[in-house]
């Protein structure tokens, strides 16, 4: 928390003193605006993003450059770290989100699924799924060890500008050009969760009618159309309710 960094539309990335304010670092090589930057977790490395179609990474503490990443045809739109610094992530116009090694700079993923410029991506906490938000108005989870899209997330009516999983990396948030901020479950989906999903319906319906709680009990026991594992949820829940 004792720097902060910028990107800018004159092609530069800065680093600041943040109590002071003071001016510690200017980076210099991009060629175009520069649309995101990012610190890595262990704070030795920055990653910058731009339109210059590259993501480059530099010394946090020289301002060196030390990697040129070239693989997008389109401006770079944002960047981010996985938790353990390994990995980077970079979301582009020309519709992929791409992950690399960030050690190496070696190219070892490109995501593809979305139809419209990825605006925003960023690592789960434990690193092993990728969100990104589009301009086609969805956000995505990917598995960010195979690439495989896992999830698409339909809701916005606009631009989807950016995206953040939570800390323990349960939920999601995506803003967008719609004006609104969606919260979005992002575990993946299993009976488990989809048992859970029904009954928080099922008592949502019950609640609706105005009915004792002995009621609810009474109607969840007996209706023989509800499966067990919805039903003991269900069960569960309703007397957490009281």
């Amino acid at each position: 928390g004792k720097r902060l960094v910028s990107a800018s539309a004159d092609q530069t990335v800065k680093v600041w003193d943040a109590t002071s304010g003071q001016d510690m670092l200017t980076l210099k090589g991009h060629t175009a605006k520069v649309r995101s930057v990012t610190i890595s977790p262990d704070g030795k490395r920055l990653a910058s993003a731009s339109d210059d179609t590259t993501v480059k990474l530099w010394d946090a503490t020289s301002g060196l450059e030390t990697l040129t990443l070239k693989g997008h045809t389109a401006g770079v739109n944002s960047v981010a770290f996985s938790a353990d610094g390994n990995r980077l992530a970079s979301a582009s116009f020309d519709q992929t989100v791409k992950v690399w090694a960030a050690t190496s700079g070696l190219e070892t993923l490109t995501l593809k699924g979305h139809s419209g410029a990825v605006y925003s991506v960023a690592f789960n906490p434990d690193g092993q799924r990728l969100a990104s938000a589009s301009w086609d108005r969805t956000v995505k989870i990917w598995n960010a060890s195979t690439g495989q899209e896992i999830l698409t997330l339909k809701g916005h009516t606009n631009s989807v500008e950016s995206v953040a999983f939570n800390a323990d990396g349960k939920r999601l948030a995506s803003a967008s050009e719609d004006h609104t901020v969606n919260v979005w479950d992002a575990r993946l989906w299993t009976p488990e969760l989809r048992a859970e999903r029904e009954s928080l319906s099922l008592l949502h319906f019950l609640r609706a009618h105005d009915k004792p709680q002995s009621e609810w009990l009474n109607a969840i026991s007996s209706d023989q159309t509800i499966s067990e594992p919805v039903r003991q949820r269900a069960l569960q829940f309703a007397r957490e309710w009281k």
